[in-house]
């Protein structure tokens, strides 16, 4: 199974358009266009009756309490823990494409509704659910895709890893607002093949330096 992109290149920076946020001139960081990436894959096996997308983080902090703040960094070395970013299944199998914008465009405060998707898709909660809760002005529940944001102190390169599963089942019984843990669970012993592509981001300048 192949997995291309005409937003996104394996192994390179993400655009900044596919980002929820991104280096401002006169602060640490500004909100961006937040547009889901173009994906297409290809060569999927035989038996394959839908597909799914996850998008996660592999490099979040474990622990927040220097994130984003004036004089600290957060370690290099702190351990890491995942984010996920977008959760979308009940693919048809006649699909092998999402196009770029189709799925997000912008941040939206308080999150876009779900999990209805486009064409019987469903969409999941992304973890930006839970980084929002107490915030009075983006409090809410974020469904389908919602791109990086990053600590603008964060010492470590972050890593986006797109990844389209072929599943064996035409439906995966997900009811609600479900989470990343919750979708790879209800995928698993369906996935009969994947593939991926992965790109940096950052909006710590001293990283990309």
């Amino acid at each position: 199974m192949k997995l291309t992109s005409l937003s996104l290149q394996d192994g390179h920076a993400l655009p900044e358009k596919f980002a929820f946020a991104k280096i401002a001139s006169d602060s640490p960081i500004t909100l961006s266009d937040n547009e889901n990436p173009h994906l297409a894959w290809s060569d999927a096996p035989e038996g394959t009756l839908s597909f799914a997308i996850i998008c996660h983080d592999i490099d979040v902090p474990s622990q927040g309490d220097q994130v984003n703040k004036e004089g600290q960094t957060v370690p290099k070395d702190l351990p890491r823990v995942d984010f996920y970013h977008w959760l979308l299944w009940n693919i048809p199998a006649t699909t092998s494409e999402i196009q770029e914008g189709t799925h997000c465009q912008g941040v939206t405060p308080r999150g876009k509704p779900g999990p209805n998707a486009l064409e019987g898709m469903l969409h999941g909660l992304n973890d930006y659910t839970a980084w929002f809760a107490g915030d009075e002005e983006m409090e809410g529940q974020y469904f389908g895709y919602d791109g990086p944001c990053p600590p603008w102190n964060d010492e470590r390169m972050h890593h986006y890893v797109f990844t389209v599963y072929a599943l064996d089942s035409d439906s995966i019984n997900l009811k609600g607002a479900a989470k990343g843990a919750d979708v790879l669970a209800a995928i698993q012993s369906h996935i009969i093949d994947s593939a991926s592509i992965t790109c940096t981001y950052s909006l710590n300048p001293s990283v990309l330096a």
